[in-house]
């Protein structure tokens, strides 16, 4: 039995005879292989509860044996993990699209481009805090274009709620923030 095949009789086994199960598999690797970019888990279930294709429990339970059958692969990403389709993933969505609802595929393949855009945009604008000491946070706060880092700053402060507050006001209001500092940087100053 070669490597394909093997693979293949896991992800039918290991689904069972659920139609449904089948389903919501093939749509969580559809979606993954047409965003065409490694996303995080936290995006993937964003997408997959607004658009009401199965439960959160469902998704982490399909997600996790996907990987487990190595038809998802993970990469880390500074402090998060990325998942994109794996080549048996490739393969068994090449053999079993079929067995997506038309409608749902349709529904994917209208909006990708603004998936596609939306999640591109969450990655290059990034925001988090540390805890430095007990009085300490650092705020991280990034801007990219492509895979280019535009701006970067680390800021430390007293308060969590501080820190909190900056990392909000900079995921909300990147383009301004961003516009302010290089104005006040590029001002002639006497």
């Amino acid at each position: 039995m070669d490597e394909f095949t093997r693979k293949e009789g896991f992800f039918m086994n290991s689904l069972g005879s659920n139609k449904e199960v089948v389903e919501n598999k093939l749509i969580l690797l559809y979606l993954i292989d047409k965003i065409n970019v490694p996303v995080s888990n936290m995006q993937i279930t964003k997408l997959i509860l607004e658009n009401k294709f199965m439960n959160y429990f469902l998704l982490q339970q399909f997600l996790n044996e996907l990987l487990e059958g190595k038809f998802l692969d993970e990469e880390a990403s500074g402090d998060k993990i990325l998942y994109k389709t794996a080549q048996a993933g490739k393969q068994s969505l090449e053999y079993f699209k079929g067995m997506i609802p038309s409608g749902i595929k349709k529904r994917i393949d209208n909006s990708i481009s603004a998936i596609q855009k939306k999640i591109k945009n969450e990655t290059l604008i990034t925001a988090d805090f540390m805890p430095e000491s007990e009085n300490e946070f650092i705020a991280c706060c990034k801007v990219g274009e492509d895979n280019f880092t535009l701006m970067e700053i680390k800021v430390t402060v007293g308060t969590r709620n501080d820190a909190r507050a900056i990392c909000s006001n900079w995921k909300n209001h990147t383009q301004n923030i961003y516009a302010e500092i290089i104005d006040i940087l590029t001002r002639k100053r006497e």
